[in-house]
C-alpha cells in the first residue's frame, strides 16, 4: 500500500465495504427465502450479463474496437464448461471451479486465432469479420457431434438443482466482482493506458514506441476470456446450452449494454447490465408491449444521452461526497454573501 494516497486507501476499503455488505445482505435473503429461485436467477443473470458487458467494454469501450461476435466466446467457454462436468467424473463442487477456468482459457485461445487476422482491420471491417467468425463457431457447434449438435448439450449438472441457491450465487457474485476489479485495475495501468492511447490515435501510440498489435491483441484476449467463464456460469446455470443461444441478437445485446451504459466506462456497463436484464422482466406483465416499451427505452436513453448514461466517466463515491459536501457548503456561504451585499 506504499505510495498509495490516503483518499485512495479510504476509497479502497469503503468498496470493500460495500462489496462485502451486498453480498451478506444477497446471502442472507436467499437463505430466508425472501429471494426465491426466480429472483435469484433474474441475479445470477445479472452477474452473467455484468461480466459480459464489462468484458466487451475492454474492446469496444477502452480499445475502442467495434466488434459484433462476443457471444461466441461465451459460447465457446460454455460448451468446454459444460463438456468437462459432463465427462470429467470429477464431483461438481471440485469439477465447477475448473471447468469456469477451462471455458475461459478455451475462449481466449480462440481469442487468440480470431484477434491475430481481425485486428488487422479498423471499424466496421472488424465488425463484420468478428460478427462472421461469431456465425462460423455458432455453425461449427451446431453440427458438431459432441456438443450434440442443434438438440443442444443437456443434463449439465447445476449448484441450483441441489437446492443450494447461495453456492451458485457466490460464484456468480464474486467472479463479476474479480471481472469488474481487473478490468478496472487494468484500465488504470500503462498496459491500459498503451490500449487508450492506441484508442485515440493508433498511428500516433505506433510512432510512440508502443507495441500495438500486441496491446490490441492483450485487451482482445482478455476479453475473450472472461466472456468465456461467463459462458461457463452460464451453462451451470440453466443446465441446457444450444447454439442457437449464442447468436448474432445475444452480441447486439451486450454491444447494447456496453453503449447505453457509456463505451469505456465500467460502471456504466454495469448499471446498464443491471438495468437491461432486469427491465424486460419487469415488463413481464404488459406482455404485448413489453418490447415496445423496452425500445422506447433504449431510444430515450440514446436521444438525451447519446454518449451513454457515464460516457467514458465512471461513477465515483468520494467524488459524489465531495460534491454533496461542496453544494451544502454553498448553500451555507450564499447567506452570509447576500447579508454583506
Amino acid at each position: 500500500m506504499l505510495g498509495i494516497s490516503r483518499r485512495k486507501k479510504i476509497s479502497y476499503v469503503v468498496n470493500l465495504a460495500i462489496v462485502i455488505l451486498l453480498y451478506v445482505v444477497f446471502t442472507m435473503l436467499i437463505r430466508q427465502g425472501v429471494v426465491n429461485s426466480y429472483y435469484s436467477d433474474i441475479i445470477n443473470m445479472m452477474c452473467i450479463n455484468i461480466i459480459m458487458a464489462v468484458s466487451l467494454n475492454l474492446v469496444t469501450g477502452l480499445l475502442g474496437q467495434l466488434v459484433l461476435g462476443h457471444a461466441g466466446f461465451m459460447l465457446v467457454g460454455a460448451y468446454a464448461a459444460g463438456l468437462f462436468t459432463l465427462h470429467s467424473g470429477l464431483p461438481l463442487p471440485v469439477a465447477f471451479p475448473i471447468a469456469l477456468v477451462l471455458g475461459g482459457l478455451v475462449a481466449a485461445l480462440f481469442g487468440v486465432i480470431i484477434g491475430v487476422p481481425a485486428l488487422r482491420l479498423k471499424g466496421d471491417y472488424l465488425a463484420i469479420i468478428t460478427l462472421g467468425f461469431g456465425e462460423i463457431i455458432r455453425v461449427i457447434a451446431n453440427n458438431l457431434t459432441i456438443t450434440n449438435g442443434a438438440k443442444g448439450l443437456y443434463g449439465i449438472d447445476s449448484l441450483n438443482s441441489r437446492h443450494n441457491l447461495t453456492a451458485m450465487f457466490t460464484y456468480m457474485f464474486f467472479i463479476a466482482v474479480l471481472t469488474i476489479f481487473i478490468s478496472f485495475t487494468f484500465g488504470t495501468s500503462r498496459h491500459g493506458r498503451a490500449v487508450i492511447s492506441i484508442r485515440e490515435d493508433e498511428i500516433a501510440a505506433e510512432a510512440s514506441g508502443i507495441n500495438t498489435t500486441y496491446y490490441k491483441l492483450l485487451a482482445f484476449i482478455l476479453a475473450a476470456f472472461f466472456a468465456g467463464v461467463a459462458g461457463g456460469l452460464y451453462a451451470h446455470q440453466i443446465g441446457l446450452i444450444d447454439p442457437s443461444k449464442f447468436d448474432f441478437n445475444r452480441s447486439v445485446e451486450i454491444l447494447v449494454m456496453v453503449v447505453l451504459g457509456g463505451m469505456g466506462s465500467i460502471t456504466g456497463s454495469i448499471i446498464s447490465a443491471g438495468v437491461l436484464t432486469v427491465l424486460p422482466e419487469a415488463l413481464r406483465g404488459f406482455a404485448s408491449y413489453r418490447m415496445l416499451l423496452y425500445s422506447i427505452v433504449l431510444i430515450c436513453v440514446m436521444l438525451f444521452r447519446p454518449t451513454g448514461l457515464l460516457g467514458r466517466s465512471e461513477f465515483s463515491l468520494m467524488k459524489t461526497v465531495d460534491k454533496i459536501k461542496g453544494a451544502v457548503k454553498g448553500k451555507k456561504q450564499d447567506p452570509a454573501s447576500n447579508k454583506e451585499g
